[in-house]
């Protein structure tokens, strides 16, 4: 698998780009918020001579979403999150002025991640994993052939999502990094929704949230 960065939006965010050798693409959390943002993707994606068949957003807050009015007119994709973050993006344009940025109005949920336990394009094959604390549906994208986990807001380098955001949760969020992350493996690496990357084994021994809780 494949797997391109941007780093979008007035908030930093990460949006991936992943691809197989079908040539079949997936956009995860795209948060681009610019015709400039909107035409990075649109290259990348024409160079590469890519085919977007999927949007998955790992949660419905509106920098991992503002892109999906573009995504969706450009490339006509299926939108897939989990129904328990609708709340969030019905609430996107309000939430989003109080950072001072403004977004169109997002598309509805296409595909609802809440009851499934994996998504595939190509022969790529995603394993949809549980991880509420940040937001009520958050969910990770773990991709086992690579050894991949795309974990969000949920899990970043030497910390942890916020959780006093409305539908945050600190003890959820940490059972979710302890029950549903850490037993991925060590050598997992972490590409999160904001900031540089990690792997699993770097987290367990090093981020405060976490040795808090094994140590404890």
């Amino acid at each position: 698998m494949n797997i391109a960065k941007f780093t979008f939006n007035p908030i930093a965010e990460n949006t991936y780009l992943i691809w197989d050798e079908t040539g079949e693409a997936a956009i995860i959390d795209a948060g681009n918020s610019s015709p400039a943002e909107n035409r990075a993707l649109d290259n990348f994606i024409t160079e590469k001579g890519l085919k977007p068949v999927l949007a998955l957003g790992t949660h419905g807050h509106f920098d991992h979403t503002m892109g999906m009015p573009h995504i969706k007119g450009a490339y006509g994709v299926p939108f897939a999150v989990h129904s328990d973050d609708s709340f969030l993006l019905e609430n996107s344009v309000p939430s989003a002025a109080i950072f001072g940025v403004k977004v169109e109005e997002l598309p509805a949920i296409d595909i609802d991640l809440s009851s499934l336990p994996e998504i595939s394009f190509g022969n790529t094959t995603l394993q949809i994993i549980p991880t509420p604390g940040h937001t009520p549906g958050h969910v990770c994208f773990f991709e086992p052939q690579s050894r991949v986990v795309f974990t969000g807001d949920t899990l970043f380098a030497d910390t942890i999502g916020r959780t006093d955001l409305p539908g945050g949760d600190y003890s959820w969020i940490m059972k979710s990094i302890i029950e549903n992350l850490l037993p991925l493996g060590d050598d997992v690496k972490v590409y999160p929704g904001h900031g540089r990357d990690t792997t699993i084994g770097q987290e367990a021994a090093g981020n405060p949230f976490i040795t808090e809780v094994l140590e404890g």
